[in-house]
């Protein structure tokens, strides 16, 4: 037998922005790979809605409504899941938003906020659940998701590339640090996905037209593309694999330009 298992089952995940879009679509996901979820995101009927979705999947949830980007919420939030699942053995550092101003234009408040939602929320997180995953047998699995932005430039912005690629790199080290734990540390790198928060970029065929032209596969992604990397570096089946950013992107970043 060599083919190692994708499943999930009896392992405890937590989600952060798992309430739309990217997030929830990967909490659904891991669910129905057999894992149980721990929700995290700022607005309770976006979980809720979430967790109606793993309940009828026969998978247990719990809904921790938190902002990643304060010390204090995150530390209750994990403590929660630890009370009551005790293991936490994969973690998905999803939360990010962005703001779209040229370079020259940025304020300290859009640099700090954006920093803070795509940075130091999953490095907090990474922290906090790392310290777990340390002290039990099993190790643990981080997932942070990054983005194409964190190793191209692009017209998304300078301080959310910056966000992306310094979290490419905290990959890289964190695994580097925790690897004699058992914890696997590794990255997600989507390009253009349909989601809500796309929808109305997509809607413009200029803006998809330039999409296209610098994707091999000519079509923009669709959410199950990306659980099933995340479901894999998740399971025994990417169980040697650290430090690694997968850019799921349609062949975006092998593109000469």
């Amino acid at each position: 037998m060599f083919l190692p298992s994708f499943r999930l089952d009896e392992k405890i995940a937590v989600v952060t922005g798992a309430g739309r879009g990217i997030g929830r679509a990967l909490a659904i996901g891991l669910a129905e790979a057999g894992a149980d979820i721990a929700l995290i995101a700022r607005t309770r009927e976006d979980l809720e809605e979430t967790a109606f979705t793993i309940h009828e999947l026969g998978r247990r949830t719990l809904i921790l409504q938190a902002d990643v980007t304060k010390r204090d919420e995150v530390q209750k939030a994990v403590a929660q899941v630890h009370s009551e699942w005790k293991n936490i053995d994969i973690l998905i550092n999803n939360a990010g938003m962005n703001i779209r101003s040229k370079a020259l234009e940025v304020t300290d408040e859009e640099w700090q906020t954006i920093m803070d939602t795509n940075l130091k929320s999953a490095f907090m997180l990474s922290q906090e659940i790392g310290e777990i995953m340390k002290e039990q047998a099993t190790g643990g699995r981080i997932i942070n998701i990054s983005s194409v932005a964190g190793h191209v430039a692009l017209r998304t912005g300078v301080v959310y590339a910056s966000t992306k690629a310094a979290m490419i790199q905290m990959t890289k080290v964190l695994a580097m640090e925790w690897g004699k734990y058992g914890i696997n540390v590794n990255s997600v790198g989507p390009w253009y996905f349909k989601t809500p928060l796309t929808e109305k970029l997509l809607a413009d065929e200029d803006y998809v037209g330039d999409i296209l032209a610098v994707t091999p596969l000519k079509r923009v992604g669709e959410l199950p593309e990306l659980v099933g990397p995340v479901v894999f570096l998740s399971s025994d089946a990417g169980s040697y694999v650290t430090g690694q950013t997968l850019f799921v992107d349609g062949g975006m970043t092998i593109h000469g330009f």
